[in-house]
């Protein structure tokens, strides 16, 4: 019996690059008891383009550590993300040309492995405001940390 599993992620920087954050929404249904978790996460310096990759990865990784491997590997993946040109590159449509991205794409293709199947999808910003809110609410805090 597979696990449907849909992910929401974000990633972005104020400034570019700049101070970024990730923001995570994963969600899913079991035994007709639907459950969601969110994940928000200061990453340092980065670009929007890194950010956004660093989302996905980290939500592949978080997804990997609640289910276990056994599990994972019966999960049917969706993933939705808010940047077309990382959604373009994952589905393997677009060419990386940043070196730095190129190695994100490798971590997520690996990553790919541990689950029985994942999409990529691209969403317009609209539809993934609890990912972008988390953000924001990372990188408003960590401004907040520095104005202190």
């Amino acid at each position: 019996m597979k696990n449907k599993i849909i992910i929401y992620t974000d990633g972005g920087a104020r400034g570019n690059p700049g101070p970024a954050a990730i923001g995570v929404v994963i969600s899913g249904e079991e035994n007709s008891f639907a459950w969601k978790k969110e994940f928000g996460e200061f990453i340092g310096k980065a670009t929007n383009n890194e950010a956004e990759y660093k989302a996905v990865i980290f939500a592949l990784k978080k997804l990997k550590q609640l289910f276990g491997a056994s599990k994972s590997k019966f999960s049917e993946v969706e993933v939705f993300l808010d940047s077309e040109l990382i959604e373009k590159q994952l589905n393997g449509d677009y060419k990386i040309k940043e070196k730095n991205l190129q190695n994100y794409f490798v971590e997520v293709w690996n990553l790919k492995l541990d689950f029985g199947s994942i999409s990529f999808r691209h969403v317009k910003r609209e539809k993934n405001i609890d990912a972008d809110r988390i953000v924001n609410q990372v990188l408003d805090r960590e401004a907040n940390k520095l104005n202190v």
